[in-house]
């Protein structure tokens, strides 16, 4: 490097990238601290809070529960107000605006940085990374060819894009097939007809999104291996207190099905009292990564084979005004959600042919539709990847893929583990990749912890190493 000043990169501007900048500038030590923040867009929004000027997707969590940070809980909520004074803690409020609110945040703690941290954006793609071993440090690899050097680095990719439909090879780049619902409206006239596979949130959002623009097609299909759809969020109340946590995890010491059986008694027994279900998969999320950490492998393959479509669809919940624009066109017959699979895709004129088996049938289907759209989530095998920067890792055993294809495996400070079962020195990552380990960690509340746990470590590695010794 050019000098001796400590550099961390962190290589991805969204929610996790942006979060662990703001606590690392935030928490820095006294002594001399480079950070960059290298994305395409550098600014704190990420793909998932940018701004779609189709449609304003809603959040999925109420603004009371959407703070970047977990000692300041209320944060984003005073934020809204001050924008939008009559907003409650209840309600369900436009991402863009949450990407305005930590693009304010990154830039607040930019600006009140001490002196002896330099903070850059850095608007680049990293397609590559090297351990130098003489020094230790790292050396990134851009798309255009240059190369920049860190002592640590911060993996904060964001969720992966969504699996290939099988069959879609031959339609990918065509206007009929759409990979990337985020950069689609959804419809592009009222004539249209159009496949939505998946029936998750992603799915929801396409549909809200063209009941809310006026771009309702004549007929939308959806179709998911369940065709299961989310149901709505409602106002129920978040305490914990009254849950006892020790029936779930003695279950789960035993197997998955006893687990799935306690978790149905905690929410008939909620129910019973007059509460709401919400409130008993609420408190399994809390304790989830406690679950997850005493199921062994072959329950954990149990459980993403036969329970996770039904956690998911309890789990991720509807805001109440996008499951009333899935409902509106399923009463009108505008939506029709099918359980079934999907078996081959190919042009047809104009058209996509799609050839799919519905659930517990031997005999296929055919569905001709004008355009499809990909709302089946991201894919998270790595070894699946398309990004050359995923691709890379592997390739130099810098990261494990988890054997069960939902992340990559990580030591207990976020450090990476590497291909000979080790954490690389000063190679970390925080993302939603981390359910490999923990199950939950694809929503704020989980994804600023691990935020906040990693700049601890960053900014005070023994503190932060003697705490993890502690708690075990």
């Amino acid at each position: 490097m050019a000098d001796s000043t400590r550099c961390i990169a962190i290589v991805g501007a969204g929610f996790c990238g942006s979060v662990t900048a703001i606590n690392l500038l935030r928490h820095a030590h006294t002594e001399p601290l480079r950070i960059l923040l290298i994305d395409r867009d550098p600014h704190g929004r990420g793909l998932a809070y940018a701004d779609h000027s189709s449609y304003s997707y809603l959040l999925n969590v109420p603004a009371g529960r959407m703070s970047a940070f977990s000692s300041e809980p209320l944060d984003f909520l005073r934020y809204a107000q001050l924008a939008l004074p009559h907003v409650t803690a209840d309600d369900f409020l436009p991402r863009v605006l949450y990407g305005q609110y930590l693009e304010e945040k990154l830039e607040q703690a930019e600006q009140a940085a001490p002196a002896h941290v330099r903070f850059e954006r850095v608007r680049g793609t990293v397609q590559s990374l090297q351990v130098w071993r003489p020094s230790h440090t790292f050396i990134l690899g851009f798309a255009d060819g240059h190369e920049m050097t860190a002592t640590e680095v911060v993996l904060a990719l964001g969720n992966p894009p969504p699996a290939a439909l099988p069959g879609s090879d031959g339609t990918r780049e065509e206007p009929r097939f759409v990979e990337n619902p985020w950069c689609d409206s959804g419809a592009k006239s009222r004539d249209e007809t159009v496949l939505l596979v998946g029936t998750g949130l992603t799915m929801a959002d396409i549909v809200a999104s063209t009941v809310q623009t006026g771009h309702r097609p004549a007929r939308m299909y959806a179709i998911s291996r369940h065709g299961l759809v989310p149901p709505r969020q409602t106002a129920f109340r978040n305490s914990h207190a009254e849950f006892d946590p020790q029936p779930l995890l003695r279950a789960a010491s035993v197997s998955m099905r006893q687990l799935f059986h306690v978790v149905r008694q905690i929410t008939r027994d909620t129910e019973r009292r007059g509460g709401d279900w919400r409130e008993a998969v609420t408190f399994v999320r809390t304790v989830a990564p406690k679950l997850w950490s005493r199921l062994s492998h072959t329950e954990r393959k149990r459980f993403l084979r036969h329970v996770r479509p039904y956690w998911d669809i309890h789990r991720h919940r509807l805001p109440p005004s996008t499951r009333a624009a899935v409902d509106e066109l399923q009463s009108a017959h505008r939506l029709i959600v099918h359980a079934g699979k999907i078996l081959q895709m190919e042009p047809k004129g104009n058209q996509v042919r799609v050839v799919w088996r519905p659930r517990g049938r031997e005999e296929s289907a055919v569905l001709v539709v004008d355009r499809v759209i990909n709302c089946t989530g991201p894919d998270y095998r790595c070894t699946a990847s398309r990004e050359p920067l995923v691709q890379d890792l592997i390739a130099n055993g810098l990261i494990q893929p988890d054997p069960l294809g939902i992340g990559l495996l990580t030591a207990g400070n976020g450090g990476i583990v590497n291909l000979f079962g080790r954490a690389t020195r000063g190679l970390y990552y925080v993302g939603p990749m981390l359910r490999a380990d923990h199950w939950e960690a694809t929503a704020v509340h989980e994804l600023r912890e691990h935020a906040e746990r990693l700049a601890h470590e960053l900014t005070h590695p023994v503190v932060s190493r003697a705490l993890a010794q502690n708690s075990h």
